[in-house]
């Protein structure tokens, strides 16, 4: 390889140190100093609990109970059973004759035009009593009876909106692995941001906004035709540095069940990259750059050692960076639960900003059609 090409090779690896050590620096360090209440707070407003779920009869089964039987002293449970096929309706049926507090709506085939979880949510929002609104998913179970106690306490005026966490269960494999890093790198990511004033998304898993901001800001028209984006497309439009607040107390998480297939988790990214394309122009270009310089940093520190043009300074700055990381990363992922993921982050972190790279470039140019 050419010389000036290797140096120009070189200085893109150096450029691309900087820009990841400059989010590592300016972004993620903010949720590093963050300190969440230890004691559990005193909040009582009434709250409205909003799941979408299709098909979900297993998963309504066995979860279902933990949020009905939430201490909570004024809640209703809102279930949307969208167009389902198994026996949702039959499992829905029985709850409701032990809860009164939960409430379905039943949405039926149509044959001129297709429901989608937008649409479900939107019908369940509107039947909800409430003016503050949590939201979960059928496959999800809170950590502890105080979940809606951790996320309520968060309205305090001018907060309108709660990001929550809801990292995945571990189990065996590489595929968990994955699954469980990217999910806390994601929230690492937009809960420093949200600290910093600049919030851009969140997880509908866990999640908690007002009927009042919903309506003020139409709902999900703005978005409808895209499949996904229920959740983070709607903070991206409405969010802003006053009215939105994190929970990451550890009773506030919300577990689900990771993907146990690639091609199941791919279904899954595919659609949800699809609305990446749609957020502000600040944040995609933020968040461009991240995954940009993120995969060119590996790949430039492998030509550097390829090559043997100065490899140990290139050594050197990844370490360096490394080490960074750990640092912070050694408190976050602890707090986050995902404390032995650590064990494998420069392999994992790379495999991430490939795995950013390659779905974002699916969900630009491929368009998926169902969201279950």
């Amino acid at each position: 390889m050419e010389t000036y090409i290797r140096e120009a090779l070189f200085i893109l690896f150096q450029l691309c140190f900087i820009i990841q050590l400059y989010f590592l620096v300016s972004n993620q360090v903010r949720l590093f100093e963050y300190q969440p209440l230890d004691e559990l707070p005193s909040a009582n407003i009434p709250v409205s609990v909003i799941i979408s779920a299709r098909n979900e009869a297993q998963n309504l089964k066995e979860n279902l109970p933990a949020i009905l039987e939430q201490n909570y002293p004024d809640f209703e449970v809102v279930v949307i059973n969208d167009c389902s096929f198994d026996a949702s309706d039959d499992v829905l049926s029985a709850f409701k004759d032990t809860y009164p507090h939960l409430k379905v709506v039943t949405i039926t085939e149509h044959d001129r035009f297709k429901t989608g979880k937008k649409f479900a949510l939107t019908l369940g929002i509107k039947a909800a009593k409430n003016e503050h609104l949590l939201f979960t998913d059928a496959d999800c179970k809170p950590a502890s009876e105080n979940w809606i106690t951790w996320m309520a306490n968060n309205f305090v005026s001018p907060a309108q909106i709660v990001l929550g966490y809801s990292p995945y269960n571990k189990a065996g494999g590489f595929l968990n692995l994955l699954i469980r890093f990217e999910t806390i790198k994601t929230a690492v990511n937009y809960l420093s941001a949200a600290l910093n004033g600049k919030p851009y998304m969140g997880v509908g898993r866990n999640m908690a906004y007002t009927k009042s901001l919903f309506f003020s800001a139409k709902g999900f028209a703005a978005h409808m035709h895209v499949l996904s984006g229920d959740d983070d497309l709607f903070v991206n439009q409405n969010a802003t540095p006053d009215n939105t607040i994190i929970e990451i107390h550890p009773d506030s998480f919300v577990y689900t069940e990771a993907k146990t297939s690639f091609s199941a988790w791919f279904r899954q990214k595919r659609r949800h990259m699809g609305a990446g394309k749609l957020y502000k122009k600040r944040d995609k270009n933020e968040l461009g750059l991240d995954a940009v310089s993120g995969v060119l940093f590996y790949i430039l520190l492998t030509l550097c050692l390829i090559f043997n043009f100065e490899p140990l300074l290139a050594l050197g700055l990844f370490m360096f960076r490394l080490i960074f990381q750990v640092i912070i990363y050694s408190k976050l992922f602890k707090r986050l639960n995902g404390k032995d993921l650590l064990w494998y982050l420069p392999f994992l972190d790379m495999i991430y900003y490939l795995y950013l790279n390659t779905f974002g470039l699916i969900g630009t140019f491929i368009k998926n059609t169902r969201w279950k």
